[in-house]
């Protein structure tokens, strides 16, 4: 394996990561969305505020990885993705940081309707910011963004393909929120608010599964290098992403709710790491390849020692914070 496919492998890796972690994240805004008004949905959005407290933030990491490793050891496709795509860019980024503010202002209102104002901020914010992450995934998967940068600001993502893969970006951030709450809530005793999650969660994992393997069709059109890589290269990816995600409805049907949650990264990890075998070896599909569109040499082996020392300080790090939240400590504390 080349030294730049091990970097763009590093790279992807974040993608991952933060498709996981920070897809979790933002789904939760999802249900603080949906959850109902401020006494019916009351238990929802505490259980929701106890969960990602202390991760919220942590998570963007992942997205701050990606955007430097990206920038550094892929320069020209960085820039040629920045100003097709900045339309996009810039509302995800506006959500992320209205997302921020309203979850944060939220706990500090003077009154029932600043609070009710800060808290559909994030909630909204946290349907936008992954819905617009995915459309820049899209343009970049069916080759609307050409090498030399400056395409169209607007069909470059009012397309078939980034529509539908920002669709599935709230869909699967939904879908792992769901699944994570619903522990969470079994966990601290909320019965009834585990019984409310589960039913709406296995609706909206099984909209979203169906919507995932049905877009192959008109991706399939609209994106055919794409269609091609994910049905001939990386379909063991996409059957086990399959598999995954019928594992987590099981599991949430028999209220297995722990378990569940480990199937449900296997489901929307494989369907992300299947997009990206799918696209190997291109970085701008049809206009550059990762070896084409590498830095210098030095660069990149200077990233991966970079990528190397973060493993050991940053991984840890977020490891032990998902732990302490996972404690029963943690819910003693939060219980009383």
């Amino acid at each position: 394996m080349s030294l730049e496919v091990v970097v763009a492998c590093a790279l992807f890796a974040g993608v991952v990561a933060y498709a996981v972690l920070g897809g979790a994240d933002f789904g939760s805004g999802f249900w603080d969305l949906t959850a109902g008004g401020s006494r019916r949905g009351a238990g929802m959005r505490t259980l929701i505020d106890r969960s990602i407290g202390p991760v919220w933030e942590a998570n963007h990491v992942w997205l701050i990885y990606v955007l430097v490793m990206w920038w550094t050891a892929f320069p020209e496709t960085f820039a040629a993705a920045m100003t097709t795509l900045y339309m996009p860019l810039v509302a995800a980024l506006t959500g992320i940081v209205l997302r921020g503010a309203g979850f944060a202002f939220r706990k500090y209102a003077e009154t029932l309707g600043q609070a009710r104002l800060f808290g559909a901020v994030f909630a909204a914010s946290s349907v936008v910011a992954p819905f617009f992450l995915g459309t820049v995934a899209g343009a970049l998967a069916s080759g609307r963004v050409p090498a030399d940068g400056h395409g169209d600001p607007w069909s470059s993502w009012l397309a078939p393909t980034p529509l539908l893969i920002g669709a599935v970006a709230v869909g699967t951030g939904a879908f792992l929120a769901g699944t994570f709450l619903n522990a969470e809530a079994a966990r601290s005793g909320s019965t009834a608010l585990a019984e409310r999650l589960r039913t709406r969660t296995l609706a909206v994992g099984a909209a979203t599964g169906a919507a995932v393997f049905a877009s192959l069709v008109p991706v399939a059109r609209d994106a055919p290098a794409l269609g091609a890589g994910l049905t001939v290269r990386a379909w063991p990816l996409m059957a086990a992403s399959a598999l995954g995600g019928v594992a987590t409805l099981a599991l949430l049907l028999r209220r297995r709710y722990g378990i569940a949650r480990f199937t449900a990264v296997v489901a929307v990890a494989a369907v992300v790491a299947g997009w990206g075998l799918g696209q190997y070896p291109w970085l701008l599909v049809g206009e550059t390849t990762i070896g084409e569109a590498a830095g210098a040499r030095t660069t990149l082996q200077g990233l991966l020692v970079a990528v190397g020392v973060a493993a050991v300080v940053v991984g840890p790090a977020l490891g032990y914070l998902f732990y302490l939240t996972q404690s029963s400590q943690w819910a003693g504390d939060h219980e009383h």
